[in-house]
This record gives structure tokens, sequence and C-alpha cells, in this order.
């Protein structure tokens, strides 16, 4: 969910043309070298571990991962055919399906919230200690039409807290933790790694868990490519899939992945060590992601329902 960048707008250069598809397959694919988008996050650590481990290279991939600034860059980056497959979060997937600016394929799930693992947090002198505290209040998110907006949004419902209010302060999660603890912010919706790191060096406290109640298990995010690529290379997506399988089956194991958090995600190994991790998925089911545009619908980010199991590209079977 660190992921979660605004959708940006369908004029940008971004949505238009793109690298060109080179031909390079092999006998097991039709392109192998693919350029895949991905954030600094714990939750890509699967994406990672496959490259480390030789996942992709068994099913004949190399795969160059691309660093992106957010979610939302990432995915203008494969609208516009500069990535072949990214990670994003699910908000801006579905928002750019909805409206139109995309026709976009799920090539593979990543991650849904479990406990503990999204909160909203405040810092030491806010005064902010329940939910109801929140109401009228400023509360730091990663960026407007972002998930963790959406969560903010729909945590304070299903708590009976209004959120008309409310002061939404678009600020980076790596950013949070020091405005937690200089005041700028009453509350910040604050993911791992923050969320430790703001518990450990601004003194700040769990308020309201935004993936609890009925707002758990919910999908936060996953792997995409435009409908050209996906149409034009389904034994690469395949072996995608079949290696991301794979990799998310051994990294149930957090030995596996806790020593890579450092490379990718920049993070000490004490705090890898003790960080809550999402719960890491690969398979993407209709009806679990179904619930993603469903409550963007009910709140706002889009107008019309989205057909998720007419974007979801189902995996070869085992």
């Amino acid at each position: 969910m660190a992921t979660a960048g605004a959708l940006m707008g369908s004029s940008g250069c971004g949505l238009l043309g793109g690298a060109e598809q080179q031909s390079s397959g092999n006998s097991q694919v039709e392109k192998a070298n693919l350029r895949v988008g991905a954030l600094p996050t714990a939750e890509l650590a699967p994406l990672y571990l496959a490259a480390e481990a030789g996942h992709f290279q068994r099913e004949g991939l190399n795969v160059e991962i691309v660093p992106a600034s957010d979610g939302g860059a990432a995915l203008n980056s494969a609208i516009g055919g500069d990535l072949d497959i990214t990670f994003s979060s699910y908000v801006p997937i579905f928002a750019a399906q909805a409206k139109g600016v995309a026709n976009l394929k799920i090539v593979a799930d990543c991650m849904s919230a479990v406990p503990n693992s999204c909160l909203i947090m405040s810092g030491p002198n806010s005064g902010v200690r329940t939910a109801q505290d929140l109401a009228g209040k400023r509360i730091a998110i990663s960026g407007p039409g972002t998930i963790s907006e959406l969560l903010v949004k729909a945590s304070m419902k299903a708590n009976d807290v209004p959120f008309d209010k409310v002061q939404m302060v678009p600020l980076g999660f790596i950013n949070m933790p020091n405005a937690l603890k200089a005041g700028q912010v009453d509350a910040a919706m604050v993911v791992e790694p923050f969320l430790t790191l703001a518990a450990r060096d601004a003194d700040a406290v769990p308020v309201l868990d935004t993936t609890a109640g009925p707002l758990e298990d919910l999908p936060l995010g996953g792997y995409v490519s435009n409908s050209e690529f996906a149409e034009q290379n389904p034994k690469t997506v395949a072996a995608f899939q079949r290696a991301m399988t794979a990799s998310v089956a051994e990294a149930q194991d957090r030995a596996k992945i806790e020593p890579l958090l450092p490379k990718f995600a920049k993070i000490d190994k004490e705090t890898a060590s003790i960080i809550t991790l999402l719960k890491l998925n690969a398979r993407a089911d209709a009806t679990r992601l179904q619930r993603v545009p469903r409550l963007m619908l009910e709140f706002g980010y889009i107008s019309k329902d989205v057909d998720v199991a007419s974007m979801i590209i189902k995996p070869p079977q085992s």
C-alpha cells in the first residue's frame, strides 16, 4: 500500500506512445526480457525473491525491476508501454479502467491487508486517542485519490465518525513519522515500515486500525499490464505468473524474504525483523478483488462499477 500513488491525468505524456516492444523471445516465451515496475516496499519482496532465487530464469525470463516513484507513475508507464508489467495499488488500476483511460489486465495479485498493518496513528501531543477524536482533524495520507485516503474514509465511516470536515494532508509515507513528532498533522495513515518507525522514533500511538472489521483482508495491490501486451504475449504472462506463484509460496517463510528487505526496501535489519508483513498473494480472485471497486464506487472515486473478472488473466493450470 505504500505504493498507492494517485492516477496521473489522462492527458499526461505517460499515457501516450511508449517504448516499442522488442522481439526477444525464446523457445519458452514470446518476450524474454521484461521491464517490471516496482516500488521499494516490503510487500514486493516476492518479486525480488523471484529474481534472486532464479524463479524467473527457470521460466525463460530475464526481468529488469524498474524502480518507480509511486504506483500511479508506474501504472502510467505500463499503460504507455514503457513497462511490460507493473505493480500498483488497486485504486488507480480500477480508476483507470472505470474511466476508460486504459484497458488493463491483472496478471497477478500481490497483497491484502492484515490487522495492525495499516494504522491511523497520532502524535504524542495531538490529543487524538480514539476514532471519535479524528473528526475535523488534520490527517496525513499518501495522496488524494489513493487507497490510503479510501481506507481513512471507510474506516471512519465504519466507526460512525464523520469524515467530511477532515483535512486530508498529502504527505509521503517516509515523512509521516517526523510530521507526527513535530505536530504538523494530528494523525497519519501509516503503513510499514513507517508504522514501526513512527512508534519507535516519534512516540506515535495507534488510533484506528483501517484494515480491521469490514476492511480486513481487503486486496491492496497487484501486477497489471495493458491488454495489448497480454494478448500478444500469453506465454510470457503465464511464465511470469508461474514464477510469482512459486516465489510467493517460498515467501510464506519469513526467513526467505527478511534478508532482502534492507536491500530494496532500504530499512535496517532490526526494523526488517519486527515489521508487520501484509498477506502475500499470487492468484487474483475476482470475488475478493471486486470489493475494491465497490468501495470506490461507494465513496465516489468512480461513477460505475468495474467488472474485475474480465480483467483477470487466469494463470495456467499447474
